[in-house]
């Protein structure tokens, strides 16, 4: 019997008409930051789930993809389908190789699923420490994804509130392959850009020469929220200080990504031509730009493509 499920009350759909970008991506640029949600007759949405999605497939983000004039995708698991990566590695096989993934795993992933995993073109595992989306996992679980996975190369996304950095640092510090911090570790936007709260987050970057960040999702940081329709170039203009901080001082190690279909938005849902304009505000020169969306994605991701 196929499943049917109700999504979750008062979570909003993607925006389905997005305006084309002013703003032209370079060539072979990377939204390095994305997802798929089933769809759910399809690929069941987990049953320890914190929420239920609308569907989003994976022909409506490669649609998407070639509208805003982006050549590739990285493909992040949705915390909705849980540690089944069904959704998420059929994508990236319907991709043609223009597409990695980033899975979620258990400790008990069997070594033939990490394979396929691999072969599919994953190349990271998630681990995710904010409360309100999933349930507290202990570190030792963790440690041991860790050393099932390095073998393979692959590095580790890490996605957290500013608040627990202090009590996660050491943790993070400890584990032995790169890193990738979502969001910028989503800094309270309302305080001063060079002040301590978010120089605790760029002494944390500066640890490691390994530690990426993505300058991503203004609009869940946004205090002053979406532009008005005559204001088009002047959206999440609250968030472009702390992004433009990272991509200045640690070029080599910034991404960028839609985040679409924009996961647990109750306020307002983004129109994703509107976040790559954005991209010029916190990159302001073609190098930097250069660097964010083909350079970097391509060096993590594809580091063997021509």
């Amino acid at each position: 019997m196929t499943a049917i499920f109700e999504k979750t009350p008062g979570w909003l759909d993607w925006y389905a008409g997005p305006s084309r970008p002013q703003f032209r991506p370079p060539e072979g640029a990377v939204d390095a930051h994305c997802h798929v949600f089933g769809p759910g007759a399809e690929f069941p949405f987990a049953p320890e789930r914190k929420y239920t999605p609308c569907d989003a497939s994976k022909d409506q983000l490669f649609e998407l993809r070639d509208h805003l004039g982006f050549a590739r995708n990285v493909v992040v698991q949705a915390t909705c389908h849980g540690a089944d990566n069904s959704a998420m590695v059929d994508a990236l096989r319907a991709s043609g190789g223009l597409a990695r993934g980033v899975a979620t795993v258990r400790p008990g992933v069997s070594d033939a699923e990490l394979a396929e995993l691999h072969e599919a073109g994953v190349r990271g595992v998630r681990f995710n420490f904010v409360k309100r989306l999933v349930d507290t996992v202990p570190q030792q679980d963790l440690w041991d994804v860790v050393e099932r996975i390095t073998p393979y190369g692959w590095h580790v996304v890490i996605y957290f509130e500013a608040a627990d950095l202090a009590d996660l640092r050491d943790f993070f510090l400890s584990i032995p392959v790169p890193l990738v911090i979502d969001h910028m570790g989503r800094p309270d936007v309302t305080k001063d850009p060079h002040g301590p709260e978010f120089g605790a987050f760029l002494d944390f970057m500066r640890a490691r020469p390994d530690i990426w960040c993505k300058v991503t999702c203004p609009e869940r940081l946004s205090v002053s929220g979406p532009p008005a329709l005559d204001e088009e170039q002047r959206a999440y203009l609250d968030v472009v200080p702390f992004a433009r901080r990272v991509v200045e001082e640690f070029p080599d190690r910034v991404l960028w990504g839609t985040d679409w279909p924009h996961p647990n938005l109750t306020d307002h849902m983004p129109d994703d031509g509107l976040l790559v304009d954005f991209i010029p505000h916190i990159a302001p020169t073609p190098k930097l730009r250069h660097k964010l969306l083909v350079d970097n994605p391509m060096r993590l991701y594809w580091p063997d493509a021509d």
